[in-house]
């Protein structure tokens, strides 16, 4: 863990560790994982609700069969390219570009998206006065730029179920029972994200 502020891990005054990271999102697909497992799991309770249909309904000829997988295969296709379109749409708007801003401490974990407007050059030198190396103090130009996320999930880590690192897309996936979070974190700090998180998740029943 470093100590200097960028996109390394630094622990602050306040006793919370924050970093920056900037996902890739033409190289780094794992939020497209994550929207094409969701048109998945709705394409599952799609296939159920076929299925349950036909039961009831007690006409199990070839033709059916036939007919349902084609409506499936099409719907699936559909679903398919629309989620393509809708995520590199985002990514475009996005200019590429998902800036993230991360914060934790023992307790829990934060994933703060900021909007595309905010670049990582701007997040780096707001944790800068933030951490008062730069005027003493956090100052209102660093509290303003750090409070304009769009979006915040925050992991309570004792709630914590599942912790699974996938270093290849520098994400360590944290997961409660109904709730799902993704922390990205550079590979020179990952080793000390994933271990501390594994040590502060006292109830995992899984690991990897």
């Amino acid at each position: 863990m470093k100590n200097d502020v960028n996109e390394h891990v630094r622990l602050y005054p306040d006793g919370k560790y924050r970093w920056v990271y900037e996902v890739n999102m033409l190289t780094n697909f794992s939020i497209l994982f994550d929207v094409l497992k969701v048109l998945g799991i709705s394409m599952g309770i799609l296939v159920l609700l076929f299925v349950v249909i036909a039961v009831f309904d007690g006409d199990w000829d070839v033709d059916m069969l036939i007919g349902m997988a084609s409506t499936l295969g099409i719907v699936a296709l559909v679903m398919l390219v629309l989620g393509l379109i809708g995520y590199f749409v985002y990514a475009a708007i996005s200019g590429w570009k998902y800036a993230v801003l991360f914060i934790m401490d023992e307790k829990e974990v934060v994933h703060q998206q900021m909007p595309n407007t905010v670049k990582k050059g701007q997040l780096i030198g707001a944790l800068t006065i933030l951490a008062g190396l730069a005027s003493g103090r956090p100052g209102a130009v660093g509290t303003g730029v750090l409070a304009q996320s769009r979006l915040s999930m925050t992991s309570t880590l004792a709630h914590v179920e599942r912790l699974v690192s996938c270093r290849r897309m520098n994400l360590i996936k944290v997961n409660e029972r109904f709730e799902k979070n993704r922390v990205y974190v550079n590979t020179e700090d990952f080793d000390f994200v994933y271990d501390y998180l594994l040590t502060h998740c006292t109830h995992l029943k899984f690991s990897k």
